[in-house]
């Protein structure tokens, strides 16, 4: 099941969904996640379209609208659900960090 799967979000996976916060299709996905992180991230169009199968299999995406060949998706609920469970593992982890090495200093 999606959830055992997708317990934790690799960062590709985590800014697919972010993105996919507002319907896009995947060239502009692609764009977004490299403007999103000044290049840190880039996701090629294996990654993207084999995550992107995957998520509309797991129902954590679905397709809106085709295009000739272009395709438009857009987070579900269950998708949502998914990326704040992430946004807060990763707050979390973040305030570990700053408890445990930064003496508890707030950047």
């Amino acid at each position: 099941m999606a959830r055992d799967k997708y317990q934790t979000l690799t960062e590709q996976m985590f800014y697919i969904l972010i993105c996919l916060t507002q319907e896009s299709y995947g060239v502009d996905i692609m764009k977004k996640v490299e403007e999103l992180t000044n290049g840190r991230v880039i996701i090629g169009p294996g990654t993207l379209y084999s995550l992107l199968d995957n998520f509309v299999r797991e129902n954590i995406i679905i397709e809106t609208k085709i295009e000739n060949r272009k395709k438009n998706y857009i987070i579900t609920s269950f998708g949502t659900e998914m990326l704040e469970k992430e946004y807060l593992r990763v707050t979390k982890l973040k305030r570990d960090y700053e408890a445990l090495i930064k003496g508890g200093e707030q950047n």
